[in-house]
């Protein structure tokens, strides 16, 4: 036998799997973190707990909050079920993501870069970036309200400042991936903690809430209104740039890199995302509810902006600092967010370009990108306009979901590349169904929006 003939029968049929002389995703970091053999399971799940909730942040950040406000303040409780479908979306298109990162060791820049041709390559890498940068729009945006109600900053300052996170992203990243988790984990407790407090404050109707968000409405589709704001909702809550993200720092775990090692990887991984994205189910749909209680009920119907909910959540509950639970969630949304971007804008150069500049190089950029129009937007046209653009800018995320999504589902469903880690044929069907889905609302609001 040749050695070439011995190669081909040493290698598995499949390979799509990252070649020996490709550096690994996020390689500063990855491997880096123990998984133990042995023990409870308790112990394996805590091991792999982390990424998870670093993806979850995407779906709670600023922009989720000016879609689920002005949902719940126009439309009650009716867009619940919108939540409800995009979190599911999110929780089986996460799971796809990290299957694929753990099973061939490449993140979904890296496959794209393997498997298309340059020009598709260009075409996706700048779809990404734009996500990425709309993503930004939003935290910076976000995260200037937040300063601005908590402490009278100007939104143009408080915008302006929002640049200085890229120093905070590498202080913790110098630290170890860990301490980035541990960051990231601290605010969403808060958040969730903030929120918390509020339900049970606004003691919603639990019937009318729970026959919203499994029992559709016809009006979500016929109502153009309607339709944008719950197209925005599924953008804003199944973020492109996430995808990659999940598929690269799943890798940060030292599992074994063997089939029974990946197959247990991507059992643990896919529980931590899962569990990481119902707590993001709830900060979302707390955040439609508490509109819909405060405003919605009681005929403030035309509240829209952070700052006029601001205003008027602490009057409209009867709790003195309900206001101040608002934005101090806002503010940790914000900075919390700022991490998941700088490191998807890393993975995406990379993986795309193979391009590497240092994290605050990439990071000043990006937010430099989203600062000006913020700043622009604010000396025009005040708060209004920065509310307006937070919205569009989760409309064009999920302009930008195709790009994402189409990708990975046709990696991960075909077995010529992955091999007996391949999904099942029902999986691939329902992950189909759901790329269809999202394709269909862009195409219906592209079509409204050109319409008039």
């Amino acid at each position: 036998m040749s050695d070439a003939d011995a190669a081909t029968v040493a290698r598995p049929a499949w390979r799509f799997d990252r070649p020996d002389d490709e550096q690994p995703s996020l390689r500063e970091v990855n491997a880096s973190i123990a998984v133990p053999q042995t023990g409870v399971w308790f112990r394996r799940l805590f091991a792999f707990m982390g990424p998870g909730y670093m993806i979850s942040v995407g779906y709670m950040d600023p922009g989720n909050w000016a879609t689920d406000l002005a949902g719940g303040a126009q439309f009650g409780y009716t867009l619940l079920f919108i939540i409800m479908l995009s979190n599911l979306m999110a929780i089986l298109l996460q799971a796809l993501a990290a299957r694929l990162g753990i099973a061939t060791g490449r993140d979904l820049a890296q496959a794209c870069r393997a498997y298309y041709p340059r020009p598709v390559n260009l075409m996706l890498w700048i779809a990404c970036e734009l996500a990425i940068i709309a993503c930004d729009l939003a935290e910076v945006i976000g995260t200037a309200i937040a300063l601005q109600l908590l402490f009278g900053i100007p939104l143009v300052g408080g915008a302006i400042l929002t640049a200085l996170d890229a120093f905070l992203v590498l202080l913790l990243m110098n630290k170890g991936f860990r301490y980035l988790e541990a960051f990231v984990v601290a605010l969403l407790i808060i958040i969730f903690g903030c929120f918390a407090i509020q339900i049970f404050v606004a003691a919603p109707p639990a019937g009318t809430i729970l026959h919203s968000m499994f029992v559709p409405s016809s009006e979500i589709v016929t109502n153009p209104a309607m339709l944008y704001i719950a197209i925005g909702i599924i953008g804003a809550t199944v973020m492109p740039h996430n995808l990659y993200l999940h598929s690269s720092i799943v890798q940060t775990r030292a599992y074994e890199r063997t089939d029974a090692g990946k197959r247990d990887a991507i059992k643990w991984a896919t529980a931590d995302s899962t569990i990481a994205l119902i707590l993001a189910l709830f900060v979302n749909a707390s955040i439609l509810i508490v509109a819909a209680v405060a405003f919605h009920d009681t005929g403030h119907q035309g509240v829209a902006e952070i700052g006029q909910a601001f205003e008027l959540l602490s009057p409209l509950l009867g709790l003195g600092i309900a206001s101040i639970l608002f934005a101090v969630a806002l503010l940790a949304s914000g900075l919390n967010s700022t991490v998941t971007a700088t490191l998807a804008g890393q993975i995406v150069m990379e993986g795309f370009l193979r391009l590497r500049i240092p994290q605050w190089a990439r990071r000043l950029v990006t937010r430099g990108i989203a600062i000006v129009p913020v700043v622009a937007v604010t000396a025009l046209y005040g708060e209004k306009g920065t509310a307006q653009l937070l919205v569009f800018s989760q409309v064009v995320l999920s302009m930008q979901l195709p790009f994402a999504v189409i990708p990975l589902v046709q990696f991960v469903s075909d077995k010529k590349k992955m091999g007996n880690f391949a999904i099942p044929r029902g999986v691939a069907a329902l992950a189909w169904v759901v790329a269809a889905v999202i394709l269909v609302l862009n195409f219906k609001l592209l079509f409204d929006a050109l319409a008039g």
